[in-house]
């Protein structure tokens, strides 16, 4: 009787694991601000499933990629509920969303001005600021900074706080849940058996960059083709800002800082993996946005596994 229930807890907990494994693609929605100035932020999981042979841009650990674009209306309830100006003492503090639809992705925001969104987005959860300021918040001695490397991300990322939760994705995150697609880095965001093609912001298919027409600017947000890994427009719509500087570890202060993804006036050269664009981080442009990624939420497989076996346990005894 004791080995029959052991071999029935291991089936049973091979069978969540199972369905747990299927359950963590699902997207997972956080909430920031409170009342009027509520709002959520979808996140999907990115696997740390590795290719040794893989090369340029496949990080082995786990994290969470936004499924869309920051949106108009998530700036302004963010810029509402931080309750002083979004400033500081460096140049690219003059956003102003050239676009004004709610659910497009906002633009005119510098490399600057996204890392005060995604540290009020750690600081406002309970978590830990992700990027470095000093002085006071909205007034002009507000200045980024870098970390010392003990507090920073691996070390060596003086950008990052190694205990922030939500983040701007470096380029290599970015280029892993854009191009990866578990065995091979491909050189649109296709799944399978799509093929690249201009959308018209409807049907719910295609991206939203110049093949054969000019669009008039950027779509809402989704409007187009889930990408391979669950995101939506990683290719066209707005160019992203991501973490990282141009060159490799040169963390200062003015490291011109990556971009990528494409515009929805880029042809479709900007849209494969290989195309990234550089830029000082004070840049604000009608054409660039960002997302935003996150670490993974505890496994539920974990807890599963802890409960089958106190399960298994106490048959025994």
């Amino acid at each position: 009787m004791k080995r029959f229930s052991t071999i029935f807890a291991v089936f049973i907990l091979l069978e969540v694991f199972a369905a747990t494994t299927q359950a963590d693609v699902l997207i997972a929605v956080d909430s920031f601000g409170t009342g009027a100035n509520q709002f959520s932020i979808d996140f999907v999981p990115i696997s740390n499933s590795t290719n040794p042979s893989s090369g340029y841009g496949i990080v082995d650990y786990d994290y969470r990629m936004g499924v869309f674009e920051i949106t108009n209306d998530q700036w302004n309830k963010f810029t509402a509920s931080l309750g002083v100006s979004v400033t500081g003492s460096q140049e690219g503090y003059s956003y102003s969303s050239y676009f004004t639809g709610t659910n497009v992705p906002t633009d005119n925001v510098s490399w600057y001005e996204a890392a005060q969104f995604i540290n009020w987005l750690n600081t406002s959860t309970g978590h830990q600021a992700a990027y470095k300021f000093t002085g006071t918040q909205g007034t002009g001695d507000y200045t980024f900074a870098m970390w010392e490397s003990s507090d920073a991300w691996g070390e060596t990322n003086l950008y990052r706080h190694k205990d922030a939760y939500y983040f701007l994705p470096n380029e290599d995150e970015w280029f892993k849940a854009a191009y990866w697609n578990g065995t091979t880095i491909q050189d649109y965001t296709t799944r399978p058996g799509d093929t690249l093609h201009q959308g018209d912001g409807v049907n719910g298919t295609g991206w939203n960059y110049y093949d054969t027409s000019l669009p008039s600017g950027p779509w809402n947000v989704g409007s187009g083709s889930e990408e391979l890994n669950g995101t939506y427009d990683m290719m066209g719509n707005n160019r992203e800002w991501v973490e990282s500087p141009f060159i490799i570890q040169d963390y200062t202060l003015g490291s011109w800082r990556g971009m990528r993804g494409g515009t929805w006036d880029n042809n479709s050269t900007y849209l494969v993996a290989r195309a990234s664009i550089y830029t000082p981080p004070t840049n604000e442009s009608i054409r660039v946005g960002f997302r935003v990624a996150s670490v993974p939420e505890p496994s539920t497989i974990t807890l599963s596994l802890c409960v089958l076996a106190s399960v298994a346990i106490i048959r025994r005894r």
